[in-house]
């Protein structure tokens, strides 16, 4: 008898010294699932190609099961061991991930797998690319440190080459540090403490991981900027490792569908400024959002070494005067009174990813069901495949800039009063306006910028306005959406709910509303949570919602027409999480108002039309 406790006893303290085995990730239940919860491809989840604007054939996804660990921040050793399995590019804190758990700023999050490199990809350049990682993130090859990168919403790259093995097999560990609202960077609508308009957190890799060969010579970036009055496009190609020798070539070429329409080639080292013609252009808009197709070559000594495929659509958005002098939007020099909802881009088993292409693109498909012309994409920048669906699909956009810093703190917005950020905040946050700007240059269906929204880490308005315009003339740039109005920009925007309303009477500006709605109703099964759930102004039936949101819209009409209102943004698309005012529900299984009802409604109200 005592032989035997001897055996077990020492049995156990064997495997108690056996390290833990590494889970592998399922689907974590989540408090609410979608349609396409069950649908993600664990062993290859988001397989498309992530930038649709710089597309190359040959490539290899990241994305799938990787090591976590979750240690000290101020542990800044590689782990020897790992807690489990997590499906990138899922945050920890999505279900989707396998993990669902916030770890707080006081931690870092390390990432960890192996991966192969193809034979066919020898004597090539290899990159790394992240579409992004919240928020700031080391990168080892091999053991290698291969580069750092901070931002929450920008992708970024590294070339992998010198620090890869002869062998197929590599070893590629990241370490992830994000303080959510307890740091000074851009981070939206993520809160620790998530509650009323604020959400949970995400943290670490959201988007996609991929791996691309390239030459030596090869096109690092693309700038598209169509000019419909000139009825050309000009295209930058940013080419790194040119030959001294000059020999290489950048060629640009436009196809309408198949058809060869124009072509272009120029000294690779003066690739910036290449001008196209487009002949009879079709234009992009909503109604008709026709995209012509790009390639673009670079060539040594006649030899192609780099090709990416791109598209763009010939689209103008401006401001002009009517005939009672009031400044209005014009797309392609046209009046367009613009009527949208606000999308706050969660979802309730991926939060910041949606959990397949199929439903970013369903999302973009009901707005246009429901009639509307544009989104407000709010606080958050969402991966490039969500534009490519705007601008395929037809779908103006204004895009946020991602509040942060102290904005999270409920300011009333006609304080008058601007933030006082550090010098680290508002580096930080000039860096990611930058990187916006630059990143989503290309999309035809970004129509606005949005820098500031209702005070929430609002400063030093005029300058950042400027910069914004300055950085990108081709858009307009919404003044401050809701927020401290000063003369700058092309939008006065004003916010009220339920509303609607306009701002003060401007001569120097547009006038929109940014904001208004926020018409609540719970759906039983549903909702986030049981009770508790919330909205600007709360309706028990279907019935009694659609009755209130007709009145609404209807009461937008005389606005347009005597105070010459251009633009309003109604809250919002979809509920999240506890708050309820959504037009779908937020695991988009039900649309609260018949859209048929919906769509002739809007299109009465844009056309002025019955």
């Amino acid at each position: 008898m005592v032989r035997r406790h001897i055996l077990l006893l020492m049995f156990a303290l064997a495997c108690a010294a056996q390290p833990a085995p590494v889970a592998d990730a399922q689907a974590t239940t989540a408090h609410l699932t979608t349609p396409w919860s069950s649908r993600v491809n664990r062993a290859a989840p988001l397989p498309e190609y992530p930038r649709p604007q710089l597309e190359r054939d040959n490539w290899t996804s990241l994305n799938g099961l990787w090591d976590y660990a979750v240690r000290p921040r101020e542990t800044s050793a590689v782990p020897t061991t790992y807690d489990g399995k997590i499906l990138v590019p899922y945050s920890i804190e999505s279900a989707l991930s396998g993990v669902m758990k916030q770890i707080g700023d006081e931690n870092r999050l390390w990432y960890h797998r192996t991966f192969e490199v193809s034979r066919r990809w020898k004597n090539k350049r290899i990159l790394l690319h992240f579409g992004a990682v919240d928020w700031e993130a080391t990168v080892w090859i091999n053991g290698k440190e291969v580069g750092k990168h901070s931002g929450g919403y920008d992708g970024f790259s590294f070339d992998i080459t010198g620090a890869l093995k002869p062998s197929h097999a590599q070893e590629i560990v990241v370490s992830v540090w994000d303080p959510s609202d307890a740091g000074p960077q851009p981070r939206g609508k993520q809160v620790s403490k998530p509650r009323s308009i604020w959400y949970t957190p995400t943290t670490g890799i959201w988007q996609s991981v991929w791996l691309e060969p390239v030459s030596t010579t090869h096109i690092e970036s693309l700038k598209i900027t169509p000019n419909i009055d000139k009825s050309a496009v000009a295209i930058d190609a940013h080419t790194l490792g040119l030959s001294r020798l000059g020999t290489s070539k950048v060629r640009v070429e436009v196809y309408d569908e198949k058809k060869r329409i124009g072509k272009a080639e120029v000294d690779a080292a003066g690739s910036t400024g290449i001008s196209v013609s487009v002949p009879n252009a079709k234009l992009w808009s909503p109604d008709s959002p026709f995209l012509y197709d790009l390639k673009v070559m670079v060539l040594n000594d006649g030899k192609i070494v780099d090709q990416v495929k791109s598209y763009f659509g010939m689209r103008k958005i401006a401001m002009a005067r009517d005939e009672r002098g009031r400044l209005r939007i014009h797309l392609n020099n046209k009046p367009c009174f613009m009527l949208g909802p606000l999308d706050q881009g969660f979802w309730p088993d991926g939060l910041y990813t949606a959990p397949t292409d199929e439903a970013l693109r369903y999302d973009v498909e009901v707005m246009k069901k429901l009639g509307f012309n544009m989104v407000r994409k709010h606080v958050k920048v969402e991966p490039e495949r969500w534009y490519y669906w705007c601008d395929k699909l037809g779908l103006l956009v204004w895009q946020d800039m991602p509040s942060g810093d102290k904005s999270a703190e409920w300011r009333t917005p006609y304080e008058g009063k601007e933030m006082k950020r550090t010098s680290e905040s508002a580096a930080i946050y000039e860096r990611e306006l930058r990187a916006l700007i630059e990143g989503r240059w290309n999309h035809p269906s970004i129509v606005v910028w949005v820098p500031f929204n209702e005070g929430w880490g609002q400063f030093d308005t005029v300058r950042i306005l400027n910069l914004t315009k300055k950085l990108d003339p081709t858009r307009l740039v919404d003044g401050a959406s809701g927020g401290n109005h000063f003369p700058a920009a092309d939008l006065i925007d004003h916010h009220q709910y339920p509303g609607p309303g306009v701002p003060p009477a401007v001569t120097d500006r547009a006038m929109v509303l940014g904001e208004f709605g926020g018409l609540g109703l719970p759906i039983k099964g549903h909702t986030w949570q049981d009770e508790k759930n919330w909205g600007y102004r709360s309706f028990k039936t279907s019935e009694e919602l659609t009755e209130a949101y007709i009145a609404l819209i209807k009461n937008l009409q005389p606005m347009i027409e005597e105070t010459g209102l251009s633009a309003a943004v109604y809250t919002q698309l979809t509920d999240v999480e506890t708050e309820v005012n959504g037009l779908m529900t937020y695991d988009r299984k039900v649309i609260k108002i018949a859209p048929e009802k919906l769509a002739e409604l809007h299109r009465e109200l844009m056309t002025g039309k019955k």
